[in-house]
């Protein structure tokens, strides 16, 4: 039997997020959701088991208000928080010329992707040392290859070097954290489909995950880095 915990997840309406959701829901662990969208959030906790198993808490992470809303709404319904999964982001195709994504795009980019989930690790800090918790933050193959021409690459950078000095931060205290760095999944990140037949799913990062929290506590996967077979960068 696994021992319950209480993981927190951003970006949990989809993808990745949702996928994580129904890994640990089906490991008995409780949920506390978060994302933009109501909607498609509470049809992710009500597949997870509901109220007193689930909560969707609608969130945009580029809020500070809204982050310290969402983990006093964990604290609230189950008393801790012992992993926060930083997830929440998006992508953006196009170099750095003027015919690449438009600099609007860039800027949510940046506040989502990477001050969002700085705002998330703060936030749920003091309950992740209390707990003795993990953090898991979502990077990518492309935080730790630059991606030619790709802002997305650089804002994943951000998020494997936050994921670094948080750990450096938190040594001492018992908390541990994971960097999450998927390869090409098949997920809504991908407008018109994965671009590779075989690529990875949620699901395969879902298993990672759970994979990566189930350690003793004196282990700590710092990082995981997960390829399809056949990609190559």
């Amino acid at each position: 039997m696994t021992t319950e915990k209480v993981i927190l997840i951003t970006g949990a309406s989809t993808g990745i997020g949702a996928a994580t959701a129904r890994a640990a829901a089906a490991l008995g662990h409780k949920l506390v959701l978060a994302a933009r969208s109501t909607e498609a959030l509470e049809r992710v906790a009500e597949e997870c088991g509901g109220p007193g198993q689930a909560i969707a808490v609608t969130t945009d992470v580029t809020s500070w208000e809204a982050n310290e809303a969402l983990a006093a709404a964990a604290i609230n319904e189950f008393g801790r928080i012992d992993v926060s999964f930083v997830n929440a982001g998006f992508g953006g195709k196009g170099g750095f010329g003027r015919d690449g994504a438009h600099h609007d795009h860039w800027r949510e980019m940046v506040l989502t992707n990477v001050l969002g989930a700085a705002f998330t690790v703060r936030a749920t800090f003091d309950a992740i040392k209390e707990s003795r918790g993990h953090y898991l933050l979502t990077s990518s193959v492309a935080g730790r290859v630059a991606i030619p021409g790709s802002f997305y690459s650089s804002t994943k950078w951000a998020v494997t070097g936050m994921a670094q000095s948080l750990r450096a931060e938190l040594v001492g205290s018992g908390a541990r954290v994971t960097l999450i760095e998927p390869g090409v999944v098949d997920t809504p990140f991908w407008d018109n489909g994965s671009p590779m037949a075989d690529g990875l799913t949620d699901d395969d990062i879902a298993r990672s995950v759970m994979f990566a929290i189930s350690q003793p506590a004196h282990v700590d996967i710092n990082e995981l880095l997960i390829r399809p077979t056949s990609q190559g960068i």
